[in-house]
């Protein structure tokens, strides 16, 4: 998922920082005569960032943390949950189903469910994980987490049979990697509920004849189901630009009343706030020990500190500019930093706690961009020219810096905190350390003439040693514009201390702000070629629902949220070994921190303060997958 700086107060998915997280905030309400009695929990995300998509099967454009994370996920359970206190693995007490069972070589698997039913009183059952892979078979490109290549499922399956109401067995066309398959595409499944197949709110529902139907069979009245449900949600799947007025009927629209999740919606407006009730009938573990939970919006990170300060925030996050004690000991790749001193203001009533996201900071090159009339994409394509960016990205001094030593350097594609296997010890290496020379000396090798706070140009075109790349016109200038999300001011620093080392070797870079919507939006592939250049929306890529980082989401070739439509044979081949053999990741990490498809960017570790009144909360889950209903106060 697609993960952003909150300033929120709540412990959850992608606060102005480098590292997105979600802070919960709690309120207290006066309840009888023996006092006060804490009933409601708030918790806020940034101004402009409200979460604006409902229907679980989400598109590439609204792939972020708030929506599935921060709301999807509260109303709507994921056939299987992942993220455990401080752990990315299974939470086998939350997830809807047992644990899979796999066998003929990874081809078959075997999936039972629990009894858990959906508030309409109906079960959670075979038929509605049917209803999800139907919608899927008919437009596969539909979800965000798909990639082309065969590999991925809907493509990957030979069948999916439904043996009994509580069972349903899928079948691949070829042995897979298990841990792959667990981690991302099973873990992809978010069952959904009869009461939705149908095609106007004033059907019955099932009487589409969706759900029921064998794997892949109806996908006429499926695409239809689909284009309905996509439409209640806000989206029109034939007009992707239209602008439908759906979100405002969120909390009414009986289709998103039937949820079987512990949360439901009671109020929705579409720039914020939402509020949600308990679900009267959650047949799970964990239920809610509040009576109401909020998601408001401050206009600032002050205001957010200020609520902390003022006690009427209950966890929230520490907004950098707050930090008045550094790191005891600075992050860097794969350790983390030792925390210091809590701001003397808070630290009476809270309780300082490190968030590490299981996620990558980085931003796209936009491969196809026609931008810098029509020299960005040649330009971008060359590996000496992003190996010359890359070495004027000092991270080491910008997490020290603006950060306060509270955060890591990203070299690679995959997470190295927390501490995982996954890793190799190669990606705990900078590649491309900081050097102005090395990245002068790149472009002039191969045929710019170098204008240091300038703007750099072209001057040998064509392919060849000493030459600029295919593509790339004579006069061709370094001459670039990056949007990024606004209202952060720790990105909007980072962001001037980039451009101005970026001019050192004559590259210019206009900066544009925008809100994460907007710049989300524009952050989506275009493989026939669209004018975007770089889009920051502030933190990169949390692996969730795709926990295992093969790359499958985000770097192989015609990828939905492959966002800058990165593609090479090396590439492709490395991601389909990881997927279907037992290939470690090894090969493909250090092929991809080499080839630089991305900028990678430092990571902020966020800081979050916690009441010390309340239990349940640490330590926190590094999948932001949390549930709310486990907070409570001390008796």
């Amino acid at each position: 998922m697609r993960y952003w700086p909150r300033m929120v107060r709540k412990i959850g998915i992608g606060a102005v920082a480098l590292v997105p997280a979600g802070v919960v905030a709690v309120s207290s309400s006066t309840s009888g005569a023996a006092g006060v009695t804490r009933s409601v929990v708030s918790f806020d995300g940034i101004a402009g960032t409200p979460a604006n998509y409902i229907f679980p099967f989400t598109t590439v454009s609204h792939a972020s943390v708030e929506d599935i994370g921060f709301f999807q996920y509260y109303m709507f359970r994921p056939l299987y949950w992942f993220g455990s206190r401080d752990s990315t693995t299974v939470n086998k007490r939350l997830s809807l189903a047992k644990t899979p069972v796999f066998s003929d070589g990874n081809k078959t698997v075997k999936i039972t469910l629990k009894p858990y039913k959906w508030s309409n009183g109906e079960p959670v059952d075979s038929t509605d994980i049917m209803f999800w892979m139907n919608i899927w078979h008919q437009k596969p490109t539909g979800y965000y987490g798909w990639f082309p290549g065969g590999l991925s499922m809907p493509t990957s399956l030979a069948s999916v049979t439904a043996t009994s109401p509580t069972t349903i067995t899928f079948q691949f066309k070829q042995s897979m990697n298990r841990h792959w398959l667990y981690w991302n595409q099973l873990s992809e499944i978010t069952p959904l509920p009869l009461a939705w197949t149908r095609t106007s709110l004033t059907a019955a529902p099932g009487s589409a004849g969706c759900a029921k139907a064998a794997y892949g069979t109806n996908d006429a009245a499926c695409k239809a189901v689909y284009q309905f449900l996509s439409e209640q949600a806000g989206f029109n799947p034939t007009k992707p630009s239209q602008t439908l007025n759906a979100l405002p009927t969120y909390a009414t629209n009986p289709l998103w009343k039937v949820v079987d999740g512990p949360f439901t919606l009671k109020t929705f407006t579409p720039t914020g706030p939402f509020t949600m009730v308990p679900n009267p009938s959650y047949s799970g573990p964990n239920k809610p020990k509040s009576k109401k939970y909020i998601d408001k919006t401050y206009t600032s990170m002050g205001a957010e500190y200020n609520a902390l300060g003022s006690g009427t925030l209950d966890i929230g996050q520490l907004p950098p500019t707050e930090i008045t004690s550094s790191a005891a000991r600075p992050g860097r790749a794969g350790v983390a930093p030792v925390i210091g001193k809590n701001n003397p203001r808070l630290a009476s009533t809270y309780t300082m706690a490190p968030f590490y996201l299981w996620g990558v900071n980085y931003f796209p090159y936009n491969f196809k961009s026609t931008g810098d009339t029509g020299n960005a994409g040649p330009i971008f394509r060359q590996l000496y020219f992003r190996q010359a960016v890359q070495h004027l990205v000092d991270q080491t001094l910008y997490l020290s810096r603006i950060d306060k030593g509270y955060g890591e350097p990203i070299y690679g594609p995959v997470p190295s905190l927390p501490t995982s296997p996954m890793l190799s010890k190669a990606e705990l290496k900078n590649p491309y350390p900081f050097s102005v020379s090395a990245a002068r000396r790149l472009l002039k090798r191969h045929g710019w003439k170098v204008v240091p706070n300038g703007v750099s140009t072209c001057q040998k075109p064509g392919t060849g040693p000493g030459k600029c790349g295919a593509g790339i016109k004579k006069g061709a200038k370094l001459d670039f514009t990056l949007q990024y999300l606004s209202g952060t001011k720790t990105i909007s620093t980072l962001m001037q201390a980039e451009k101005s080392d970026w001019e050192q070797m004559g590259m210019h870079v206009n900066l544009l702000t925008a809100s994460f919507d907007t710049v989300i939006g524009n952050a989506v592939p275009c493989p026939k070629g669209c004018s975007w250049e770089f889009e920051n929306w502030g933190a990169g890529w949390e692996f969730y629902p795709d926990l295992y980082p093969a790359g499958t989401s985000v770097l192989a070739a015609g990828a939905g949220s492959n966002f800058g439509d990165w593609s090479t044979k090396t590439s492709t081949a490395l991601i389909a070994k990881t997927v279907t053999g037992s290939t470690n990741l090894f090969k493909y990490e250090k092929w991809e921190e080499k080839q630089l498809p991305v900028i990678w960017q430092p990571q902020r570790v966020t800081l979050y303060e916690v009441h010390k009144g309340l239990t349940g909360v640490l330590p926190t889950n590094p999948l932001n997958t949390e549930t709310p209903a486990t907070y409570a106060w001390k008796r």
